[in-house]
């Protein structure tokens, strides 16, 4: 096996990965901001109103996630130290709020039905430890 065809996963940064994610949550929640918007104005309830308050309330923070990212590449080795690490610390606020939103797909869910819905709560909190707990630089040096 050469050199040049390493496993794809090695090669990319934790950082690419979180873009990944959150990639994955904005289409997610661009799509249930548009398909049940349509239905609460056919067929409008109170917690379907508070879960697609959430989600949007989350979306601009999704978008401003991209924006630093983008910004971070372009500059890379350009920027202070000082400056990129607020720029990070706005990053994983704009991913907290990210994450966020899973709670109003969670109520949605739960509308459906009692038990998905708090499966699917409990599920992501979890998913959401592990991943971030995963992500986390090595401090080892091992």
């Amino acid at each position: 096996m050469s050199e040049g065809s390493v496993n794809v996963e090695s090669r990319t940064s934790s950082q690419d990965k979180r873009w990944t994610i959150m990639a994955a949550l904005l289409g997610t929640n661009t799509a249930v901001m548009l398909f049940q918007g349509i239905e609460q104005e056919a067929n409008p309830t109170q917690m379907r109103e508070v879960a697609l308050t959430i989600i949007a309330g989350t979306l601009p923070f999704q978008g401003i996630y991209f924006l630093i990212y983008t910004f971070l590449l372009e500059n890379k080795g350009t920027l202070s130290e000082k400056m990129v690490k607020k720029l990070g610390f706005a990053s994983a606020i704009c991913q907290i709020f990210g994450y966020v939103s899973l709670v109003g797909v969670a109520i949605l869910w739960y509308n459906l039905s009692v038990y998905v819905g708090v499966s699917f709560l409990i599920s992501s909190i979890f998913a959401m430890i592990l991943i971030r707990t995963a992500m986390m630089p090595d401090k080892s040096g091992l």
